[in-house]
C-alpha cells in the first residue's frame, strides 16, 4: 500500500494551519516546513501530530518517510471526498509509470466559492525533482482524483 507524506511551507500561520492538518487523515505522515514563523504555528501543528522543521535544516526531501508527497498550503484543507478518493487510491495497486496525481481547487471568495477548472499536480512520487516554489511543477499527464481541494481566503 503506497504511503503519503503532507508537505506544507508555512509562515505565520497559526489560525489556518489547524484547518489544514485536520482534513489529513488519509496521509501517513504530516511534514511542515516553517520558514520563521513567530505566532505558535509550530506549536499548532505539533497539536495535530506534525513533524514541523525549520527551513533552515537542509533538504527537507530527505526528511520525508512516505512514498508519495501531497503538497499543500496551509490557506488549504481537502474535502472528504478527496480523503475517501486519497483513501480508495491507497488501496490499490500504483501502475509503477504513474508519477503525479492532480486535484481541482476551489477557492472561497466574498461572493461565495468558485472552482478552479484546471487541475494542479499536488501528489507526486517521493522521488520527484520538478518543483516550482512549494509545488510540484504541473504535469500533463497526471491524473485528476475526485474531490476538491479547497482554499481558503479567510483564517
Amino acid at each position: 500500500m503506497p504511503t503519503i507524506t503532507a508537505l506544507l511551507h508555512t509562515h505565520n500561520d497559526a489560525l489556518r494551519i489547524g484547518r489544514a492538518l485536520e482534513m489529513l487523515f488519509p496521509c501517513d505522515e504530516l511534514l511542515v516546513i516553517d520558514h520563521g514563523s513567530e505566532d505558535g504555528t509550530g506549536i499548532v501543528a505539533r497539536d495535530y501530530g506534525a513533524r514541523v522543521v525549520s527551513r533552515s535544516e537542509g533538504s527537507y526531501f530527505d526528511l520525508v518517510r512516505g512514498g508519495w508527497i501531497l503538497s499543500l498550503d496551509p490557506r488549504e484543507s481537502i474535502s472528504e471526498a478527496l480523503a475517501a478518493s486519497l483513501f480508495e487510491w491507497k488501496s490499490e495497486p500504483t501502475p509503477e509509470n504513474m508519477r503525479a496525481y492532480s486535484v481541482y481547487r476551489r477557492e472561497e471568495t466574498a461572493e461565495g466559492w468558485i472552482a478552479n477548472p484546471i487541475a494542479q499536480t499536488r501528489l507526486v512520487r517521493a522521488d520527484w525533482n520538478r518543483w516550482v516554489g512549494n509545488f510540484p511543477e504541473p504535469d500533463a499527464s497526471a491524473v485528476a482524483l475526485e474531490g476538491d481541494l479547497l482554499r481558503f481566503v479567510f483564517p
